[in-house]
């Protein structure tokens, strides 16, 4: 059960959405469209490091803890609080699932995973991506993103508290429509991270911290 919860997690990391929202959602644009997607962007851009705490809501309402670190471009790290042992970490070339159950781990180069959008150097909300949706609601700004290749193919929205813009959470749909959420807390930005938090170790070959 572990395994299949926390895997839900790296589906924002290695997986590809495979399920389309309702029309209605897509069509819907806030007043200031354009601006609010600029005010998105700038903010996105600008998150090179940050730290928080999280909790991940799976498809059957169980709630997991953990701790999400962030080093762009290229790098991040989330990390579950025990008993849980999973953890996925993106070293600035590829993106890593450790499975503890298993004792294995999954990887794939970034650029082929959907943590690209938000690991690369100049992040922008066009080319590869589509904003299909920005709405307000719930206290909060949400931004619906699609790969403009594919854009019924799935979606991934972003929430964000105002005033000022905070990444707040996010939430994506697999391709059987279960929907996970990741709502962060505590968030920290500017800060400085040590370098091994970002290289992936395997546990079971080192008693060391940061999971090498």
């Amino acid at each position: 059960m572990e395994r299949f919860l926390s895997a839900a997690l790296v589906l924002l990391c290695l997986g590809v959405f495979g399920l389309s929202v309702p029309a209605a959602l897509a069509a819907e644009k806030t007043k200031d469209f354009k601006e609010d997607v600029q005010a998105v962007e700038r903010y996105l851009q600008g998150l090179t490091t940050a730290q928080a705490r999280f909790v991940q809501t799976t498809p059957d309402g169980t709630q997991l803890v953990g701790t999400f670190y962030l080093e762009r471009p290229g790098k991040l790290r989330f990390e579950y609080d025990p008993p849980l042992e999973d953890f996925v970490v993106a070293d600035g070339f590829f993106i890593y699932f450790y499975d503890a159950e298993l004792g294995e781990q999954t990887n794939a180069p970034i650029g082929q995973t959907l943590a690209d959008f938000f690991l690369r150097k100049t992040l922008k909300l066009e080319g590869d991506i589509t904003v299909k949706s920005v709405k307000r609601g719930g206290g909060f700004l949400q931004v619906e993103l699609a790969q403009t290749d594919d854009p019924e193919a799935g979606s991934l929205t972003l929430g964000f508290k105002e005033d000022p813009l905070t990444l707040s959470k996010w939430r994506i749909v697999d391709a059987q429509g279960l929907i996970t959420e990741v709502e962060l807390f505590y968030l920290k930005t500017g800060i400085t991270h040590p370098k091994e938090l970002f290289v992936y170790m395997d546990p079971d070959r080192s008693a060391r911290g940061y999971n090498n």
